[in-house]
């Protein structure tokens, strides 16, 4: 298991954390998702066999939300 940490420009509101936990926990291999409002973060604990993140990283930016970095 891997957990990464996606610095995002910007959350706006409620419903944007919704959006984001959503899409990413029907991802395959996502163990856990937990978006932090306050500071536009999201973490993601994933299954590594399933992949390195990208599409983790992919389906968070189609849903509009610019990603700054990650760890």
């Amino acid at each position: 298991m891997i957990t990464k940490t996606y610095q995002l420009e910007t959350i706006t509101c409620p419903t944007c954390v919704k959006k984001i936990e959503t899409a990413v926990k029907k991802m395959d291999g996502v163990k856990g998702v937990d978006v932090l409002f306050n500071a536009s973060k999201v973490k993601v604990n994933y299954d590594d066999s399933l992949g390195d993140g990208k599409d983790i990283r992919k389906t968070i930016e189609r849903l509009g939300f610019g990603i700054l970095g990650e760890k």
